[in-house]
């Protein structure tokens, strides 16, 4: 009797799970307009073109603390050699000055 309950509850599962599946379709929904843009400042451009690819400017405002040009020389730096940014040393070097300056 218990071989038999389970051959069932097996059947019945498989049932389940199989037209729980089968209604199953993408959802959609629609995104908020995105509002947030980085501050204004010699190298916005610069950042823009090179940060807001991997993030949000978001990221970038919700930094800890006490920043400065060393905090922001490791971000930028972590985002090359750890992340692999594809920044040259120039727009490196602006977009740590930009970030100092600005944030």
């Amino acid at each position: 009797m218990t071989r038999l309950f389970f051959r069932r509850a097996r059947v019945v599962a498989l049932v389940v799970l199989a037209a729980g599946t089968a209604s199953a379709s993408p959802v959609r929904y629609d995104l908020p307009e995105d509002t947030a843009k980085l501050k204004p400042g010699p190298g916005a451009a610069v950042a823009e073109a090179h940060c807001l690819s991997c993030h949000s400017p978001d990221y970038i405002a919700t930094q800890p603390a006490r920043k400065g040009h060393a905090f922001w020389t490791a971000e930028v730096t972590k985002m090359i050699k750890v992340y692999g940014a594809p920044i040259e040393e120039a727009d490196a070097k602006a977009i740590t000055d930009y970030l100092t300056a600005t944030y």
